[in-house]
């Protein structure tokens, strides 16, 4: 790889997703069951999470199993997503309230937001409010959110309006339109991530570290009953809004059943699928990933890449050589994968295709690729 070069579609870190909420609400409790552990602790008292958990999490992919059977594959790797269970936000953090400062700059280092409502009644565990109400406690959060970047803003806006005054420099005048746009959006209540903005913005944009920019999931955390009822989020948050149903006390005391005691619980909940797998692939989602595979004997394998990552880049995600190295790549559809039983078979149907380097990688695609070495 030639010095000083940047490959833009890869990922260099693992990219991260902050779980938030107001106190007791059951982020660690949600975050033990992520983690299928007790790293995190879960009491009833405010700030309980001080300094911040993280844990990594396997991405559910029901794929790798059917492939691996095929490939006769000695172990299977799935992908995984970091989780990081951040202390509760109250009312006047952004003043400095709780944990104030320190709450929001663990926010900041996040790639994606799991914001965690509380819908469970519980009378030992008391929420800050006095009260159950998923609206009025979203509101909190987005309002400290949004008195966090004005500040940003505020400060930044003084020192890009002297650059663009006294010099031609087009950034600077790029970055100002924008400043004053995200001002007027965060003073009538916006968030910026509901803002849109042209690719030159984007990249000023995302040098500002924005909190209210962030794409954001709600975890809405509610007991059993509620878990198969018809819940409207209809006039709360924004209109394409993520909203997953999850009971963190079910989840975790699914964590001490086998694989096969949890599915019979589960189906007995008349629930399909759990909460958690829910939302980490919601979570996978707003990041804009997706998977690719690779499969033989050795190892059946899941890689993480951006969505319209091209081939070349791809094969960069095993090993940064191979993008240099790229010469094309044999690809299969999952679905053909199975029907044709592996390999041998896809190649005797004549079901593989040979990409060039500018092939644009599906979720799903089963790939091989050939490289110099």
């Amino acid at each position: 790889m030639r010095k000083g070069r940047c490959y833009p579609s890869l990922i260099n870190k693992m990219l991260s997703i902050g779980i938030i909420g107001l106190p007791n609400v059951g982020k660690s409790t949600l975050f033990n069951a992520l983690i299928k552990g007790r790293k995190a602790e879960a009491k009833n008292y405010p700030f309980c999470t001080i300094e911040p958990n993280v844990g990594m999490v396997e991405v559910p992919d029901e794929r790798l199993s059917k492939i691996a059977s095929i490939s006769n594959s000695k172990k299977i790797i799935p992908t995984a997503i970091e989780f990081v269970d951040i202390a509760g936000l109250v009312a006047g953090a952004s003043k400095g309230a709780g944990l104030g400062n320190k709450f929001l700059s663990h926010i900041r280092e996040v790639d994606a937001i799991v914001q965690v409502v509380r819908l469970f009644e519980d009378k030992d565990i008391h929420h800050v409010s006095g009260r159950i109400d998923m609206k009025d406690d979203i509101e909190i959060i987005n309002t400290e959110l949004i008195l966090a970047d004005l500040d940003t803003i505020e400060k930044r806006l003084s020192q890009t309006k002297r650059t663009a005054k006294n010099t031609s420099d087009k950034e600077a005048k790029i970055e100002l339109s924008l400043l004053e746009k995200f001002k007027e959006a965060l003073e009538n209540g916006k968030l910026t991530r509901t803002i849109d903005i042209t690719p030159e913005g984007e990249k000023v944009a995302n040098g500002l570290h924005l909190l209210t920019r962030k794409p954001m999931i709600f975890a809405v955390n509610c007991d059993e009953e509620n878990l198969s009822k018809e819940i409207s989020f209809k006039g709360i948050g924004e209109e394409d809004d993520i909203f997953i149903k999850i009971s963190a006390k079910l989840e975790q005391e699914l964590i001490d059943l086998s694989d096969k005691e949890a599915k019979e619980y589960l189906n007995e909940l008349g629930i399909g699928q759990t909460g958690l797998d829910k939302l980490i692939t919601a979570s996978y989602k707003i990041l804009d990933l997706i998977t690719f595979i690779t499969s033989g004997e050795p190892e059946t394998r899941a890689w993480t890449i951006k969505k319209n990552t091209t081939a070349q880049f791809a094969a960069g995600a095993i090993h940064t050589d191979f993008i240099k190295g790229f010469i094309k790549a044999e690809v299969a559809d999952y679905k053909d994968f199975i029907e044709y039983n592996g390999w041998v078979g896809l190649k005797e149907k004549g079901k593989v295709r040979l990409e060039g380097k500018e092939y644009i990688v599906q979720d799903g695609d089963i790939c091989f690729f050939h490289v110099k070495t």
